[in-house]
């Protein structure tokens, strides 16, 4: 096996993916997007909102009720050239909770907190500014935003917030945050995306990517599944930057494992 790994060259899974195939934006109606099906040994398309009576009854559904972060916040160096100049833009990316790591309570600070995210433009924060500030508005208030760069974690650096006002934590990432829709979508994070973005049933905050799986659901479907007799459990994973899941079929009708909420 280890010897087959070796010799698996990257360049055999490149595929083309031109741009006009990509779709910006979703459908009006997500339950109105292709279901690819597949049943003995024939392969046919239908709508997804059909999806309910492909499935026998008794069989069991579980939804990851986890809910998108507006995890992207921007940050510009402050201007050394002059009075035109302007500073270099970077961006902070978060993964995950540092301090606190539980994240229902890590969105309840009202004044310091870590994460592990990614940076971009990393190479234009230097050491001679170990902190960016930005203003964001919530309300009459205009708070002052802190981050102070740390060690390095992995791939990913630690990075301290700290902030005045005395506002949450889930508050401030609502006025600062963009939502982190996928890089190859090429396009700048729209206000339609805070909706489009999650899944009609998300509950839970946490993710930094949607659970894809999950987001051509509505609720017609939803109570189309429990009208054939279809189980419906939930479950929180939030999804990190490199996966993504949204539900998962049981025909047995019984899930193993914990359930996090």
């Amino acid at each position: 096996m280890e010897e087959s790994v070796k010799h698996i060259k990257i360049s055999e899974f490149n595929y083309p993916l031109p741009d006009e195939r990509i779709a910006k934006f979703p459908l009006a109606e997500r339950d109105s997007s292709k279901l690819l099906v597949y049943r003995q040994g024939e392969v046919s398309h239908d709508v997804f909102r059909n999806l309910p009576q492909y499935l026998p009854a008794g069989a069991m559904m579980v939804f990851n009720n986890t809910k998108v972060i507006q995890a992207r916040l921007h940050f510009r160096k402050e201007a050394t050239g002059g009075p035109k100049s302007t500073g270099a833009l970077i961006e902070i990316f978060l993964l995950e909770p540092a301090d606190p790591s539980d994240y229902q309570v890590m969105f309840t600070q009202t004044e310091r907190c870590s994460w592990y995210c990614l940076v971009g433009n990393l190479k234009r924060w230097k050491e001679d500014t170990p902190v960016l500030r930005n203003t964001v508005q919530i309300g009459d208030k205009t708070i002052t935003l802190e981050a102070r760069r740390g060690p390095l974690h992995g791939t990913s650096h630690r990075i301290d917030f700290c902030w005045d006002g005395g506002v949450s934590w889930a508050e401030l990432l609502e006025a600062a945050g963009e939502i982190p829709i996928p890089p190859y979508l090429n396009r700048a994070s729209q206000e339609s995306d805070k909706t489009t973005y999650q899944t009609v049933y998300s509950k839970i905050k946490g993710s930094v990517a949607a659970p894809t799986a999950g987001l051509h659901f509505t609720e017609r479907v939803l109570k189309d599944l429990d009208a054939h007799g279809i189980d419906r459990e939930e479950l929180t994973l939030h999804v990190g930057a490199g996966t993504s899941c949204g539900c998962g079929y049981f025909p047995s009708g019984q899930i193993g494992g914990d359930k996090r909420a």
